[in-house]
């Protein structure tokens, strides 16, 4: 299992030593851009982790969402690209259909990038009805690292947000994540 955070515009800094993986939110909708995002990828390469990119989906204009997301989240190569599906600050959230054709716009757009769906236990388990989650599910379930209570294939656990989002992924090494990541 390797090791790794997801942060967004409320970590002012971050250590990514020790770290191989580090998923950082880009947008939000059509509008919302991370300021801290350069920032955060640039640390997070100079250590040289396995990077990643997030979108906090919201509800409506999803081609367009999916245009935005990749305008403004960095193309490295290996670069993980991942649409975070869950309830908006509004208590709204995208529909399943929604999630699903945000993955695949996201995949068009990337086609040689993994591209993940981030959500919780709840949203897996009750809201989801075709069990799409692109090339893997980042699975939110607070649980043992690495043991979520689900039955998917998953390739991310976020087992804690405690102080910050920590996360465990199914693979045996960064070069594997790294390697997966590329294809």
């Amino acid at each position: 299992m390797l090791r790794g955070i997801d942060v967004s515009s409320h970590q002012s800094s971050i250590d990514p030593d020790g770290l191989d993986f580090v998923i950082v939110k880009a947008t939000e909708g059509r509008s919302y851009v991370n300021p801290r995002m350069n920032d955060q990828v640039k640390k997070s390469r100079d250590a040289e982790c396995v990077v990643g990119f997030y979108h906090f989906l919201w509800p409506g204009n999803i081609k367009a969402q999916a245009e935005y997301f990749v305008s403004k989240a960095a193309e490295g190569k290996s670069d993980l690209l991942a649409a975070d599906w869950e309830r908006t600050s509004e208590g709204t959230y995208a529909s399943n259909g929604q999630k699903d054709q945000f993955i695949r716009e996201v995949k068009k757009l990337r086609p040689s990038h993994r591209v993940l769906l981030y959500c919780n236990r709840d949203f897996w388990l009750n809201h989801d009805t075709t069990s799409y989650a692109g090339d893997g599910l980042w699975i939110a379930d607070y649980v043992t690292a690495g043991k979520p209570r689900i039955q998917a294939k998953w390739r991310i656990h976020q087992y804690t947000n405690d102080p910050l989002d920590k996360n465990v992924a199914e693979f045996s090494s960064r070069a594997a994540l790294r390697d997966w990541a590329s294809a």
